[in-house]
């Protein structure tokens, strides 16, 4: 798998000594709250997440952690193409490290994956992701009602998705 590095990032291959790190991340109630399972409870969740994370076939996904400043902070990436799902850890919010790491990965989902289009399926309530996707000329297309069940709180989807550019 290749790796990205931007200004700030490395973007690469989940490694089995990324679960304490990522656990930190997928165990946090703030991190977690617009996410579509509940906060890791055990570090056995988040062991069988990675494992998962690992198994993508390359014809399916392509799902990155994102390091910064040698340190695991997240993941992004299509998971399942051409759904797109990025977490970063909450004190790493509001510094742009979202659109940086996301920007290479949806020029990788045109130019490298072939997709026509990338998809996404975000709470309404995660303002912020939001106003990320759309930043990021991402355009809602769609919305639902009770669409994951999360614990024992029905949330709502606002699906969003960014076609492929003409070329000029």
């Amino acid at each position: 798998m290749v790796e990205i590095r931007t200004a700030r990032l490395l973007l690469r291959a989940v490694r089995p000594s990324d679960l304490d790190d990522l656990h930190a991340v997928l165990s946090d109630r703030t991190a977690m709250r617009y996410w579509s399972s509940l906060p890791h409870a055990s570090i056995d969740d988040t062991r069988a997440w990675l494992d998962d994370m690992i198994a993508i076939p390359p014809a399916e996904g392509e799902d990155f952690v994102i390091e910064h400043a040698g340190r695991v902070i997240g993941k992004a990436g299509l998971y399942r193409f051409p759904e797109i799902g990025f977490i970063l850890r909450p004190d790493h919010w509001g510094l742009g490290l979202a659109a940086e790491a996301l920007t290479p990965l949806i020029g990788r989902a045109f130019d490298v994956h072939g997709l026509e289009r990338i998809v996404a399926d975000v709470d309404p309530r995660n303002v912020g992701s939001l106003n990320l996707l759309r930043r990021l000329n991402f355009a809602e297309n769609g919305f639902a009602e009770r669409t994951w069940l999360v614990g024992e709180e029905w949330c709502d989807s606002i699906y969003l998705s960014l076609e492929r550019p003409n070329p000029t």
